[in-house]
C-alpha cells in the first residue's frame, strides 16, 4: 500500500490547510492505483457480509449463487460501486493499461444470466428492503454512468441493457418507498434518505427521466425545505461516513435554484464560522484506520468533501463564501487520501469508490431543472 500511497499523494504527508486550493483533478496514476482496488474485490466473494433476510433452509446459499453479479467487495453495495468505479474510470481513461481487463470483468458481472438472477433475488418479498435505499441508490448512479457511457461505446451498450431489468425494479422500489415514508432518515449510515435521493436524482438528470425527477424534487422539499439550524455540533457519530447536515446541503443544491438554495442554506447552516460548526470544517480523528466500522470516518471525510465542493460551486455568487468550503474540502480530501493506504480490506474494498466519487466532481455541475 505504499505505492498506492505514493500515487495518491506524490507523499503521505498532507498538505498544508493554507495552501491555494487547486481544483480536484483525478490523474491517470490515481485512476490506476484506485480502480486497481476495485478491480481486487470484485471478484472476492470472502469475507462478506449479507444483509438479506433468510426464511428457510433454501435460502442459506453463498452471495455468488444469489447475487452472481454483485457479491464480491465485502458487500452487495460495495461490489455495485465498485462496479460503478470501473465504468467511471473506463469512462474517463479508456486506454488505461487494465482497460482489458476491466472490460473482461464488467462483461462477465454484467451479463444477462447473471443480471437475470438478480431480478430473481430482488423480487424474493422477503427480500424487499433488502439495500434500502443505499445499495440502489449506487446501482442507479451505476446505471446513470453507463448510460452515459453508452453514447459512444458498444461493451456499454452491452452491459446497460442487461441491467435495465434490475435498475427498473430498484428504481420503482426507491420511488414507491419513498412516497411511503413519512419522515426522512438522517443517520449518517447507510439508511440516510439524502444521500441515496442524490443518486437518484443524478441518474434522473443522465436518463431525463422527467417523471422521477418530479417525484424527487417533491420528495426533497417535502422532507428538507423547512429544516432550520442542522445540529452540526453533534455531527459525526463514531461510525458515520455521511454527514447528516453536509448531505441535505448536497441535495438541495440540486432541487433548488441557486438563489433559493442561499437563502434555504443560510437558515439551515448560517455561520460558517461558529463553534458550532467546528466539528464540520476539519477532519476526524480515526484512531482505528483498519476498524471496518470505526474506519467509516474515513470515507466521511470523502463524502464531506464531495458536499463542501459540491455546495461551494452552487454559491458562485458569494466567491468569498465558496472559496472557503473549498478549502474544507481540500483539508479533507487530502487527509482521506492518505489514510486510504492503512485501511485494510475493511476499507479497500469500498474507499476507493468514495475517492473516486469526489476526484471525478460527481454531480458538481449545475443540472437542469425538471419542467413542473
Amino acid at each position: 500500500m505504499g505505492l498506492l500511497c505514493g500515487l495518491l499523494l506524490g507523499s503521505c504527508q498532507p498538505k498544508p490547510s493554507v495552501a491555494p486550493v487547486p481544483p480536484l483533478l483525478l490523474t491517470v496514476e490515481q485512476a490506476r492505483a484506485l480502480v486497481s482496488l476495485s478491480m481486487e474485490c470484485v471478484d472476492k466473494p470472502w469475507p462478506n457480509k449479507p444483509g438479506h433476510i433468510l426464511d428457510g433452509e433454501s435460502t442459506i446459499k453463498a452471495p455468488m449463487e444469489l447475487t452472481p453479479a454483485f457479491y464480491g467487495c465485502f458487500d452487495w453495495h460495495s461490489a455495485v460501486h465498485g462496479h460503478w468505479a470501473m465504468v467511471r474510470v473506463l469512462s474517463l481513461f479508456p486506454s488505461l493499461p487494465e482497460s482489458v481487463e476491466l472490460r473482461s470483468k464488467l462483461s462477465a458481472h454484467l451479463h444477462p444470466d447473471r443480471l437475470k438472477q438478480e431480478v430473481a433475488f430482488f423480487s424474493a418479498d422477503r427480500n424487499r428492503t433488502f439495500e434500502r435505499p443505499y445499495g440502489i441508490g449506487w446501482l442507479l448512479r451505476l446505471s446513470a454512468e453507463l448510460h452515459t457511457l453508452s453514447v459512444r461505446d458498444d461493451d456499454a451498450k452491452r452491459w446497460l441493457a442487461a441491467l435495465r431489468p434490475l435498475t427498473e425494479l430498484l428504481q420503482t422500489r426507491l420511488s414507491d418507498y419513498l412516497l411511503r415514508l413519512s419522515v426522512p432518515v438522517r443517520s449518517g449510515t447507510h439508511d440516510n434518505t439524502a444521500y441515496a435521493m442524490i443518486h437518484a436524482w443524478d441518474y434522473a438528470q443522465a436518463t431525463q427521466n422527467e417523471a422521477f425527477l418530479r417525484l424527487l424534487m417533491e420528495r426533497a422539499l417535502t422532507f428538507y425545505r423547512t429544516d432550520r439550524l442542522c445540529p452540526a455540533a453533534y455531527e459525526p457519530s463514531g461510525e458515520d461516513f455521511i454527514s447528516p447536515c453536509l448531505v441535505e446541503a448536497d441535495l438541495m443544491r440540486r432541487v433548488l435554484s441557486p438563489q433559493d438554495f442561499a437563502r434555504w442554506l443560510h437558515t439551515f447552516l448560517p455561520d460558517w464560522e461558529s463553534p458550532e460548526l467546528a466539528r464540520l470544517r476539519s477532519p476526524v480523528e480515526v484512531r482505528d484506520l483498519k476498524d471496518p466500522r470505526i474506519g467509516h470516518l474515513i470515507g466521511l471525510s470523502f463524502q464531506r468533501a464531495a458536499a463542501f465542493r459540491g455546495v461551494a460551486t452552487a454559491l458562485r455568487a458569494q466567491p468569498a463564501l465558496a472559496q472557503k468550503l473549498s478549502v474544507f474540502a481540500e483539508r479533507h480530501t487530502q487527509t482521506a487520501l492518505a489514510q486510504i493506504k492503512d485501511s485494510g480490506y475493511g476499507g479497500t474494498h469500498w474507499l476507493a469508490s468514495f475517492a473516486l466519487y469526489l476526484l471525478t466532481d460527481v454531480g458538481i455541475e449545475p443540472q437542469r431543472k425538471p419542467s413542473r
